[in-house]
C-alpha cells in the first residue's frame, strides 16, 4: 500500500483545519554507543546533556568557524540520538560529525529504515489519543510507543511528526483517511513558524544567530565548548551579528528558486539586501519566502525578488529576536 498524495498547494489560509503531510524529504542522523553523549555534546550548539527520553531541542552543527552545516530537532529514540532534519543537509553534516566520530566510542550514520509523517491541525490530537495511549504535548514533546515516536511541535498549527518503519507508517495513514500533502507543505510551516530550512547553497553560510537559533533555544551559552562554540559566543556577547532569518511574502505569477536574491530599494537604485534559504509557491500565485537579511531592517523598506516586480511584504514571526 502506497499513502495517496494531494500535489495541491493552497496557501497558508487556505490549509484544511485538519490534514497531513508526508516527509518523504526528510532524514536523520543517528548517534548511539558507549560515547555518544560525551561526543555529540562537543559537536552541536544545544545541551544534549538536558536530554531525556521525552526531550524536543532545537539545534545546529557548525564547522571550526561557527557556520552551519544543518538544523534539525533533536530526540532519543531506542537508546539514540537522533538529529531530525532536511535531506539535502544530511551529507554534510554526517560526513563531518564521521570524521571526527573515529576518536571515540559511537556509531554514526544516516537513518535510512524510518518513515516520517505529521498530522497537522486542531483535531490531530484528537484523531492521535483514538490510536494511542498517549499523545505529546508542550509539557511531554517526545512519547516512544513500541516501535512508533510521536513529536509534538508547537506552532501557528499544532503539529504531530509520527515516527516509525514504512510499513506501520502506511497503515497508519489509510486508518486516518486525512487529505495528505507532500513535503512542500511542511516547508510551507516551516516558513511561517521561523525554523530555519538550509537550502544546499546555503549550507556553511551562516553563523546560528542569522538563523535566529537563539530566538527558539537552539544554542546553549552556558554548555561549554562544542565546534564553532568561541565564534557563536562572540557573535551573541560581542554585538557582532548583523543578519537574521525574516518570513516573508509576496504574490506573483512568475516562478521563484530558493537561492534567487531578495533586493531592497535604495533611493532610484536596487541592491541585494539578503538571500532565499527556502520557499513555497501556492497555487493561487501567493508566495512565501524564507531569507536572511539584515537584522536591523527599516519597517519601510521596500524589497522584491531580483528582476522581479512583486513587492514582497515581511510576516510576523511567532518569537522575539530580542
Amino acid at each position: 500500500m502506497t499513502i495517496s498524495i494531494d500535489n495541491a498547494l493552497p496557501a497558508f489560509e487556505q490549509l484544511p483545519d485538519t490534514f497531513a503531510v508526508l516527509l518523504d524529504e526528510f532524514s536523520a542522523i543517528s548517534l548511539s554507543g558507549e560515547e555518544q553523549s560525551s561526543y555529540l555534546q562537543g559537536q552541536i550548539t544545544c545541551d544534549v546533556n538536558t536530554s531525556n527520553e521525552n526531550s524536543f531541542i532545537h539545534g545546529a552543527h557548525c564547522d571550526a568557524k561557527g557556520k552551519v552545516f544543518s538544523t534539525f530537532r533533536f530526540i532519543n529514540r531506542n537508546n539514540a540520538h537522533l538529529l531530525l532534519q532536511s535531506k539535502n543537509t544530511i551529507p554534510a553534516s554526517l560526513k563531518e560529525l564521521k570524521k571526527f566520530g573515529v576518536f571515540a566510542k559511537v556509531d554514526i550514520e544516516e537513518v535510512t529504515d524510518l518513515a516520517y509523517y505529521a498530522l497537522v491541525g486542531s483535531e490531530a490530537s484528537s484523531l492521535l489519543q483514538q490510536k494511542f495511549q498517549q499523545v505529546p504535548d508542550s509539557l511531554t514533546p517526545v512519547i516512544n510507543l513500541g516501535s512508533t515516536t510521536i513529536v509534538y511541535i508547537a506552532g501557528l498549527k499544532s503539529r504531530y511528526l509520527l515516527i516509525d518503519n514504512k510499513n506501520n507508517i502506511e497503515n497508519l495513514a489509510s486508518e486516518f483517511s486525512l487529505t495528505t500533502y507532500n513535503n512542500k507543505v511542511w516547508n510551507l510551516l516551516e516558513i511561517i513558524d521561523g525554523f530555519p530550512t538550509l537550502n544546499a547553497s546555503a549550507i556553511s553560510q551562516y553563523v546560528p544567530q542569522m538563523l535566529n537559533l537563539q530566538a527558539i533555544n537552539g544554542i546553549s551559552f552556558t554548555k561549554g565548548c562544542y565546534l564553532g562554540q568561541e565564534t557563536v559566543a562572540r557573535m551573541q556577547y560581542l554585538g557582532k551579528n548583523k543578519r537574521a532569518l525574516f518570513s516573508l511574502s509576496a504574490v506573483q505569477s512568475t516562478k521563484i528558486n530558493s537561492d534567487d536574491i531578495i533586493e531592497k530599494q535604495l533611493g532610484d537604485n536596487w541592491r541585494k539586501a539578503g538571500n532565499m534559504l527556502t520557499t513555497y509557491q501556492a497555487d493561487n500565485g501567493t508566495v512565501y519566502i524564507q531569507a536572511v537579511l539584515a537584522n536591523d531592517l527599516e519597517e519601510n523598506t521596500n524589497l522584491r525578488i531580483k528582476e522581479q516586480q512583486s513587492s514582497i511584504v515581511v510576516q510576523s514571526l511567532p518569537y522575539s529576536l530580542n
